[in-house]
């Protein structure tokens, strides 16, 4: 787990090495563990690493193999590292270390760009080919590890985070439209390849791009979960039960292999089903003194602040190294600039800021966690699927806009500045494009695809990756293991939306977690002190909105943001975000980075 960077020329001049060394201490937190420059005429390759898998120099980045001609920068965790070596030996080659790094570069010169397909893992690559003068670009199935970009024609830049791209510089940071749209629409976020910024794009997940050495380029989207009942035949006529010990021996695998690591690796442990199913097949395979750690807030506005009575409760049941981490609201302030900082896109959510006090906390125990995150969205857990069950297909966008959209296109007219709207509903598009794909049975499997594939990497598995990774902490998430999403995808959708969603999960873990957390109310993590703006928090808000920056950037109807800072519960999402707090944290993000 690390932060790769790098620049590729066009133009028949030499990468820019010190703008490639500015983009790599950008992301020191990434990797505290060491720090690696290469260059080589157009192409130039930086690395920060932290130290998972062969501690040792040998497995040092940027990874040059000179034999083969390769030269390589890797972001994430190959689980399969171990069986992919042995069939490379037996095929011939030779290793100088034990990481996963050098496995992907033995398995990039036998297989090419499909060696992603044999991979287990979650990663993000920059592989150069000396001989060729290509550049191929690879991203996980689940876009678990991120990966921007950043060109002109002239060159491309690429960043495991935003942030290093503007500290390279040269990078056109007017804000896009038809992201803003998207973030004020489809719960904050900025689906697909687009970011806020007009100059910054990401790399898709499940897809490989190929750079020739004239900036043409080819891309090849390797894996989608097929949402139809017959896309396992070896699945086709299995009962509710053999569907239940299905998905749970799925689960095992997937929990077994990321215990890989050469340094203990522990659990984010909420005492949610998700988390306490983790501890309980660590524990099962046999995992001792295995840490685990939750976190609570002081309540406000009548909201609990911590969910310790069930996490202490799958801590006595486990006998678990369990680790208590009650932030006071005076940390809160400070460590919701922290997580604004940490962030590579604008995330309203927040749980970013308890996922960021929770790994700073973590990150002075382990170096690995294991966590919960892609269950609901995996395996229908939250409150819009149901809607969406015998609907007919082409009511699909409307039903799941209703429930998950922050408002309505014809809603945005009376905030956005004209100049910044789009006159189509570029939310709304995006989402009936992608429902209306084939691959999908029904209307809710089209929406799980829909949550999978897109939702989940632009809001999840991010907030994740950069709150964890702020403070060099590697989270490593079972339930978005491959074979596992696609055994979901295929399984009927009745067995998942039973007991209130997640059904056939609950019934098959039954014999492993007390009752009381298995049919417990869902849970989030609760930050009551951020969800109501008040205080200094509202003043931290007020200052971000009526600043010369902001006033400048225009992003907003000025009379419509006096308004919500004389009333600031006057609005609310439908989703329950507070309208404020979604447009000062834009605005926070903005100004954290220099934009």
């Amino acid at each position: 787990m690390c932060g790769l960077s790098g620049e590729v020329r066009f133009d028949g001049t030499a990468a820019d090495i010190g703008a490639v060394g500015r983009m790599t201490e950008a992301m020191h937190e990434r990797g505290p563990d060491g720090c690696g420059l290469w260059s080589q005429g157009p192409v130039a390759l930086g690395h920060r690493r932290l130290k998972i898998i062969d501690l040792s120099e040998k497995a040092a980045q940027p990874m040059v193999d000179g034999e083969l001609g390769l030269a390589v920068v890797f972001n994430g965790c190959l689980y399969n590292y171990g069986e992919l070596r042995e069939e490379l030996r037996s095929a011939g080659y030779r290793f100088f270390s034990t990481s996963d790094t050098e496995v992907l570069v033995k398995a990039f010169h036998r297989w090419g760009p499909a060696c992603v397909e044999r991979f287990k893992g979650m990663f993000a690559f920059a592989v150069h080919e000396r001989d060729t003068g290509r550049l191929i670009l690879g991203r996980d199935r689940l876009g678990i590890k991120p990966m921007y970009l950043a060109g002109d024609g002239r060159r491309l830049r690429f960043a495991s985070t935003l942030p290093a791209l503007l500290a390279a510089g040269d990078v056109d940071t007017g804000i896009d439209p038809v992201a803003l749209h998207h973030y004020m629409t489809f719960h904050s976020l900025v689906p697909g390849e687009r970011t806020i910024l007009n100059g910054v794009r990401k790399l898709p997940p499940a897809t490989v791009r190929v750079i020739e050495a004239d900036g043409t380029a080819t891309e090849h989207r390797y894996w989608e979960p097929s949402h139809t009942r017959g896309a396992l035949p070896e699945h086709a006529g299995l009962s509710a039960e053999e569907w239940r010990q299905a998905v749970l021996e799925a689960l095992r695998v997937a929990v077994r292999r990321r215990m890989v690591a050469d340094v203990p690796v522990g659990v984010l442990l909420s005492g949610g089903l998700d988390s306490s199913l983790i501890v309980a097949l660590l524990a099962e395979q046999g995992q001792e003194d295995l840490a685990t750690f939750s976190i609570g807030f002081e309540a406000a506005g009548g909201e609990q602040g911590d969910e310790f009575a069930y996490s202490d409760l799958v801590a006595r049941e486990f006998g678990t190294d369990h680790h208590r981490i009650r932030i006071p609201d005076a940390r809160l302030l400070d460590g919701l600039q922290d997580a604004v900082r940490a962030m590579s896109e604008p995330m309203v959510s927040h749980d970013c800021v308890a996922f960021y006090l929770l790994s700073q906390e973590v990150a002075r125990h382990v170096k690995v966690v294991q966590s919960g995150q892609g269950a609901d969205e995996v395996f229908a857990g939250y409150s819009w699927f149901p809607p969406l069950a015998g609907a007919p297909r082409e009511q699909a966008a409307g039903i799941y806009a209703r429930a998950f959209f922050d408002r309505p296109h014809d809603g945005l007219a009376a905030i956005v500045s004209p100049g910044l709207l789009p006159e189509h509903d570029a939310s709304g598009d995006f989402v009936r494009a992608h429902l209306a794909r084939p691959g999908a049975d029904t209307a809710l499997d089209a929406v799980l695809r829909l949550e999978t594939t897109a939702m989940l990497v632009d809001d999840p598995v991010k907030r994740v990756d950069n709150m964890t990774m702020a403070h060099g902490l590697e989270a490593r998430t079972p339930f978005l293991d491959h074979d596992l999403v696609e055994l979901a995808a295929a399984c009927p959708a009745e067995l998942k939306l039973a007991h209130g969603g997640k059904g056939v999960l609950k019934d098959a873990v039954r014999r492993l977690l007390p009752a009381q957390v298995i049919d417990r109310p869902k849970g989030y993590f609760p930050v009551p002190a951020v969800r109501h703006v008040d205080g200094a928090l509202l003043e931290l808000v007020r200052d971000a909105l009526t600043s010369r920056a902001a006033r400048d950037r225009g992003l907003f109807r000025q009379d419509y943001v006096d308004r919500l800072l004389a009333d600031p519960e006057r609005d609310r999402a439908t989703t329950g975000v507070n309208t404020l707090w979604q447009l000062g944290l834009l605005e926070l993000w903005l100004q954290t980075h220099g934009v």
